[in-house]
């Protein structure tokens, strides 16, 4: 009697291409560690080992629409863009009342970091850069894919919260400048915010969101750290 072949779930193989995308990724952070320019990483390199992927994943084997199926939606764009907005200004108060103010350290210390316009702009840029690439990958990829098949809010923000965190594992084990207490507050924002951020975005159906509050973190945690 022969045994019939698994046939690998939509998720199982959604999920492969999240474990490829994270095996390409630490191979490229073990070998160039934060050698290169931040530019290159959230410009070239991280679109073309997260987007990439995902795209010929949606386009070959879904066969849909790429946007839609990440959940990029104009309507109510102005509000959707207003939410991501104050969640992020929250997130950043959080960030620096709760460690760097107690610390004695005075949000204008770094102010004057930011007198020159150009820089200030490139940092914005990254900022959206980074949360673009990651969003794509760990909200509207992965975990539009886990609430798809298991209707379940919390325990598929849960598991692509878990999957948020080892895909930064390369940089958090790799960054010099990451060590110590550091690196623990860290990992467990990670995990807490990637858990928000997934929680809002299966509440509200757009990525417009994440992508809004992980762009305002990455730049807070850019100017503070």
């Amino acid at each position: 009697m022969t045994k019939q072949r698994h046939e690998p779930s939509h998720v199982d193989k959604s999920l492969n291409i999240w474990a490829i995308v994270l095996i390409i990724w630490s191979i490229y952070r073990a070998k160039f560690g934060t050698s290169l320019p931040l530019w290159f990483d959230e410009f070239i390199a991280k679109p073309i080992v997260f987007i990439l992927p995902v795209y010929l994943f949606i386009k070959n084997v879904e066969k849909a629409k790429f946007f839609k199926s990440l959940g990029f939606f104009k309507k109510n764009i102005i509000k959707e863009l207003l939410i991501g907005l104050a969640v992020g200004l929250i997130l950043f108060l959080i960030l620096y009342f709760g460690y760097y103010n107690r610390e004695g350290i005075q949000l204008s210390d770094f102010a004057n970091n930011f007198t020159n316009s150009g820089y200030l702009i490139y940092i914005i840029l990254l900022s959206i850069a980074t949360s673009i690439s990651e969003e794509i990958l760990s909200r509207g990829f992965i975990l539009k894919r886990l609430y798809d098949a298991s209707k379940n809010i919390y325990t598929s923000s849960l598991f692509a919260s878990i999957l948020f965190f080892f895909i930064h594992i390369p940089i958090l084990f790799t960054s010099e400048s990451i060590t110590g207490l550091l690196l623990i507050r860290l990992m467990t924002i990670d995990i807490l915010l990637s858990f928000i951020i997934s929680v809002i975005f299966l509440t509200r159906k757009n990525i417009i969101i994440p992508i809004l509050i992980h762009a305002i973190y990455v730049f807070g945690f850019w100017i503070l750290v």
